[in-house]
């Protein structure tokens, strides 16, 4: 054996080396941070107890009897990330299309340069611009006292969780093999028939991505949320001041302590729990589907 082909051997087991390490790190990474919140979140729910403190109406953690129910919280973010996905998700989809099939190369570039500029932005301009835009805008147009509230945050999420939707999207519907499209047309469809019949379901796995990427953007979003939607622990109304799940935990965080900042330890796991049974269930529905 030459010593070239030798050191190619060896730099190829180093770099599966290399890689399998780095694949254990990111689930030992995972399982870190699981236990973490399990730890932490337990002893708060286990004290409060898990019927008032999931179904609980009431969150006043600073009272003189304190009360830590965050039902509100999490009907704020179901209804919050469902709004931002019902809106969001049909526009990034027909945004991919037209930047993957229907546009012309000039066009596509630009578009693509201004999403790709969207995803860079942080999460804080959005919120500033949500505030000095979005919501006086809602008050003025509804004739509202407040504007910032569930619609104003539906709004700004939307815009945040465009730039996944389309990218991801995007580059599913360009994967799909250029002989699909040959197949339709020569038998007779046109081309807008092919690409909502033969090369969207084509690339569905890949949407379905982009749509669990959104989803887990909204839900997971905190600063801007906090400065469009009032940041009120109510119970959700479209046009409400509410709180969700994660501006619970960053609002207050920075001055908890005791069993209040037992309890913001266990939202944190229930909105991880939430991320997860997401990812499962669309991916049990992708493999669904598939097979």
């Amino acid at each position: 054996m030459s010593k070239v082909k030798k050191a190619s051997v060896v730099l190829e087991r180093a770099m599966n080396c290399i890689f399998t390490v780095c694949g254990f790190l990111t689930i030992a990474f995972v399982l870190l941070i699981t236990g973490f919140l399990v730890v932490s979140g337990l002893p708060a729910i286990k004290e409060i107890g898990i019927i008032d403190f999931l179904f609980g109406t009431t969150w006043a953690s600073t009272a003189q009897t304190p009360s830590y129910g965050i039902l509100p919280f999490i009907l704020s973010s179901i209804y919050g990330t469902c709004g931002a996905i019902i809106i969001g998700v049909p526009i990034g989809i027909m945004c991919a299309i037209f930047l993957a099939k229907m546009s012309s190369p000039r066009i596509s570039g630009v578009v693509s340069s201004a999403v790709d500029l969207l995803s860079g932005i942080p999460s804080v301009v959005y919120g500033l611009v949500g505030m000095i835009v979005i919501v006086p805008l809602v008050r003025e147009t509804f004739n509202l006292p407040d504007g910032a509230n569930l619609f104003s945050a539906i709004i700004v999420l939307t815009v945040m969780i465009l730039p996944s939707v389309i990218s991801v999207s995007e580059t599913a519907i360009r994967s799909v093999p250029r002989e699909y499209e040959e197949a339709s047309l020569a038998l007779g469809a046109t081309k807008t028939e092919t690409v909502f019949k033969v090369v969207v379901p084509a690339a569905k796995s890949g949407i379905l991505t982009s749509v669990v990427l959104g989803i887990g953007r909204a839900i997971g979003e905190a600063m801007a949320v906090m400065m469009v939607a009032g940041n009120v622990a109510n119970m959700p109304g479209l046009f409400t001041s509410v709180r969700f799940l994660t501006t619970a935990v960053a609002s207050e965080m920075s001055y908890s302590s005791g069993l209040q900042r037992e309890a913001l330890f266990s939202i944190a796991l229930v909105l991880f729990v939430f991320i997860m049974l997401i990812n499962v269930v669309l991916n049990l529905i992708a493999k669904k589907k598939e097979r």
